[in-house]
């Protein structure tokens, strides 16, 4: 096994990080940092009701499909565990959030999405109850989740995701009393730490200064609005190129993306504030990507297996809703997706369908190309921000809707799993049984591969001196791969995650 001290490794992955996240990073555990959250987000008294308005508007001409599909839904939500195996009277700020089990499905519970969902049936069917189950729902979660203390309140993000969920649920509803105190303790959460958000160069940076637009706008707070707006122009500058890639190289975190800057953008409309820019490269990103027939996208990068703001009950897998609602709101057009229900539900009409995509292309840290159905994409460098698994110059694989050669994503972040996010999780070379780079954390790496692209692929060359370089063809319906190999190792393994099914050996040269 391969030694490296621990200082080493942090010290390589603090340069290539740069000095600002770890600046970022360094100022939010400080002493002084944590003293001032601390004291911003001390014990406040639990919000009382009411919490739910007594009306909402009539609910759009939908498909009777769709409405039979939401009520059923909604009937068949039933009691939340919302905290899990975490203590939720201990103060939220340091809590351990690995020790006890696995955190995400405990934020993913805590998101708030059945309120849309209930909203949703409240509007088809105004005297159902629907209403005073999602005002049950709060009171609850308030009562259970005291301001500031247990796994709920640990997240900024996790606040802003909540939030921007009741958002969309109440539309131009007044807030209630208990929701707008909610609110505000949400608005306190997300403002009390906020170099932790910007020291992540991930979707953190991005949800929270939307959470906190959100919050001044349901509220009228003004300085919370101006400070929304601005991070998170900032953060769009810094984390989504031109090409519309994103920081963080993920198709689950890169569709999340889309879902809360065209809910903002949405939730600002609605508020008076003035249309953005289009915008259609992030979109675009993405929509090359997924499989018209399906709505699956590679499972590049952290996989969380969520779907935020699902109006359309599309589900995690299918990402046409999120890209057809996106289009719309961000890109002034259509993904070609037709009549999405959640986009019904939002009064938003189709534009024009966009431009169609060239079937060969580069983006930063992907290139793909296209023959008639056939669609291979290799994940390239260079890298700018830290990359999330080990997986330079694997090779995913679609014919139409299947997935030949994939990928496994990531599962849970607790117990994590090392084989889905090393080098041997991926369809690469790896070289003498070791990772690309070093694992120092779930989230980061040490020692990244120099890399780059070539005019039919790309290569890399790691921190012990082995280089390969990848080169992809498509070929009518074939697809070749040629990997050049060079360096001290002495042992190489070339790995292919293959699709379920009978396989053959190809006849031919």
């Amino acid at each position: 096994m391969e030694y490296i001290p621990t200082w080493l490794r942090i010290g390589d992955a603090a340069w290539r990080l740069g000095p600002r996240p770890v600046l970022l990073a360094a100022w939010d555990r400080s002493p002084p940092a944590r003293a001032l959250a601390r004291r911003a987000l001390a014990d406040r008294p639990v919000p009382a009701g009411p919490f739910w308005p007594e009306r909402l508007p009539p609910a759009p001409a939908l498909p009777m499909a769709h409405r039979r599909a939401v009520l059923a839904r909604a009937a068949s939500l039933g009691p939340v565990d919302w905290h899990g195996d975490f203590d939720a009277a201990a103060p939220a700020l340091g809590l351990d959030l690995f020790g006890p089990g696995d955190v995400r499905p405990v934020w993913e519970r805590n998101r708030w999405a059945e309120l849309p969902l209930l909203a949703q049936a409240q509007r088809l069917e105004p005297g159902a109850g629907h209403g005073a189950r999602a005002a049950a729902l709060l009171a609850d979660w308030a009562v259970r989740n005291p301001p500031f203390r247990g796994p709920n309140w640990a997240s900024g993000q996790e606040a802003a995701l909540r939030v921007l969920h009741l958002a969309l649920a109440l539309d131009r509803a007044m807030l209630p009393a208990g929701a707008r105190a909610l609110v505000a303790l949400h608005g306190r959460r997300i403002a009390a730490t906020p170099a932790y958000a910007m020291a992540q160069d991930n979707n953190h940076a991005i949800s929270e200064p939307a959470g906190l637009l959100a919050c001044g706008l349901l509220l009228g707070e003004g300085d919370w609005v101006a400070l929304g707006e601005r991070r998170l122009a900032a953060a769009r500058r810094r984390l989504v190129a031109a090409d519309g890639s994103f920081a963080q190289l993920s198709t689950g975190y890169h569709r999340l993306l889309l879902d809360v800057l065209a809910v903002t953008e949405w939730l600002r409309r609605r508020h008076g504030l003035p249309p953005a820019p289009p915008d259609p490269a992030p979109v675009l990103w993405l929509h090359r990507l997924v499989a018209a027939e399906t709505g699956e996208a590679p499972r590049l990068g952290h996989q969380d297996g969520s779907a935020f703001a699902d109006l359309s009950l599309a589900g995690p897998a299918d990402a046409r809703a999120s890209l057809e609602r996106a289009a719309r709101l961000l890109a002034g057009g259509s993904a070609g997706y037709g009549e999405d229900p959640g986009c019904a539900w939002l009064g938003l009409g189709a534009g024009p369908v966009m431009a169609p995509l060239p079937g060969d292309w580069v983006a930063a840290g992907l290139r793909g190309w296209r023959s008639g159905a056939l669609r291979a994409v290799l994940r390239t460098g260079p890298l700018r921000f830290r990359p999330a698994h080990a997986d330079l110059l694997h090779l995913d694989l679609w014919d139409g809707p299947r997935n030949l050669l994939r990928d496994g994503g990531t599962g849970t972040y607790n117990p994590w799993q090392p084989a889905l996010w090393a080098t041997a999780g991926h369809n690469t070379v790896e070289f003498d049984g070791r990772g690309q780079m070093p694992a120092l954390s779930r989230f980061l790496h040490s020692h990244w591969p120099r890399c780059g692209l070539l005019p039919e692929g790309g290569w890399l060359r790691d921190h012990r001196g082995n280089r390969q370089e990848r080169r992809v063809w498509l070929e009518g319906r074939r697809c070749r791969v040629e990997d050049r190999l060079f360096g001290p190792w002495q042992q190489a393994a070339l790995r292919w995650r293959l699709a379920p099914g009978a396989r053959r050996p190809a006849r031919g040269g």
